[in-house]
Protein backbone atom coordinates (compact mmCIF):
# COMPACT_ATOMS: atom_id res chain seq x y z
CA UNK A 1 0.00 0.00 0.00
CA UNK A 2 1.23 3.11 -1.12
CA UNK A 3 1.85 5.61 2.18
CA UNK A 4 1.05 9.31 1.11
CA UNK A 5 2.64 10.86 4.27
CA UNK A 6 0.25 14.03 5.01
CA UNK A 7 0.62 14.61 0.97
CA UNK A 8 -2.35 14.42 -0.71
CA UNK A 9 -0.99 14.37 -3.95
CA UNK A 10 2.45 12.86 -5.65
CA UNK A 11 4.71 14.26 -8.25
CA UNK A 12 5.30 11.76 -10.71
CA UNK A 13 9.22 10.77 -9.30
CA UNK A 14 7.26 10.18 -6.05
CA UNK A 15 4.29 8.10 -7.66
CA UNK A 16 7.38 6.22 -10.01
CA UNK A 17 8.93 5.13 -7.27
CA UNK A 18 6.16 4.14 -4.71
CA UNK A 19 5.43 2.39 -8.01
CA UNK A 20 9.20 0.75 -8.48
CA UNK A 21 8.90 1.83 -11.70
CA UNK A 22 10.48 4.43 -14.32
CA UNK A 23 9.27 7.91 -15.03
CA UNK A 24 8.94 7.06 -18.53
CA UNK A 25 7.01 4.00 -17.63
CA UNK A 26 4.58 5.72 -15.42
CA UNK A 27 4.28 8.30 -18.44
CA UNK A 28 2.79 5.69 -20.79
CA UNK A 29 0.39 4.21 -18.64
CA UNK A 30 -0.41 7.51 -17.73
CA UNK A 31 -0.72 9.17 -21.61
CA UNK A 32 -3.24 5.33 -22.09
CA UNK A 33 -5.22 6.18 -19.08
CA UNK A 34 -4.19 3.29 -17.72
CA UNK A 35 -3.09 5.00 -14.36
CA UNK A 36 -5.37 7.99 -13.75
CA UNK A 37 -3.82 10.97 -12.76
CA UNK A 38 -5.17 14.81 -11.33
CA UNK A 39 -3.88 17.54 -14.47
CA UNK A 40 -3.65 20.89 -12.17
CA UNK A 41 -3.94 23.93 -14.35
CA UNK A 42 -3.97 21.39 -17.90
CA UNK A 43 -0.11 20.69 -17.67
CA UNK A 44 1.10 19.56 -14.24
CA UNK A 45 0.37 16.49 -13.24
CA UNK A 46 -0.10 14.99 -10.02
CA UNK A 47 -1.37 11.51 -8.74
CA UNK A 48 -3.58 10.60 -5.69
CA UNK A 49 -2.23 8.11 -3.63
CA UNK A 50 -5.53 6.16 -3.52
CA UNK A 51 -5.92 6.06 -6.89
CA UNK A 52 -2.12 4.17 -7.68
CA UNK A 53 -3.31 1.89 -4.47
CA UNK A 54 -6.42 1.13 -6.89
CA UNK A 55 -4.09 0.49 -9.63
CA UNK A 56 -2.40 -2.01 -7.76
CA UNK A 57 -5.46 -4.23 -6.78
CA UNK A 58 -6.61 -4.33 -10.72
CA UNK A 59 -2.93 -5.72 -11.63
CA UNK A 60 -3.31 -8.38 -9.16
CA UNK A 61 -6.52 -9.34 -10.74
CA UNK A 62 -5.31 -9.60 -13.90
CA UNK A 63 -3.92 -12.93 -15.99
CA UNK A 64 -0.63 -13.09 -17.10
CA UNK A 65 -0.03 -12.23 -20.10
CA UNK A 66 2.29 -14.68 -22.57
CA UNK A 67 6.29 -13.81 -22.61
CA UNK A 68 7.08 -11.37 -25.24
CA UNK A 69 9.67 -13.31 -27.12
CA UNK A 70 6.90 -16.23 -27.90
CA UNK A 71 4.14 -16.34 -30.90
CA UNK A 72 0.66 -18.31 -30.57
CA UNK A 73 1.89 -22.01 -31.54
CA UNK A 74 4.95 -21.66 -31.46
CA UNK A 75 7.39 -22.61 -29.30
CA UNK A 76 10.88 -21.16 -27.72
CA UNK A 77 12.47 -23.24 -30.41
CA UNK A 78 10.65 -22.04 -33.45
CA UNK A 79 8.47 -25.55 -33.90
CA UNK A 80 4.90 -26.04 -33.14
Amino acid sequence: MIDNSNALLLTAPQAAKALAISPRTLWGLTKSGQIPCVRINGWTVRYDPADLNGWIEKQKNKPTPPPRNQKKGKSINGTA
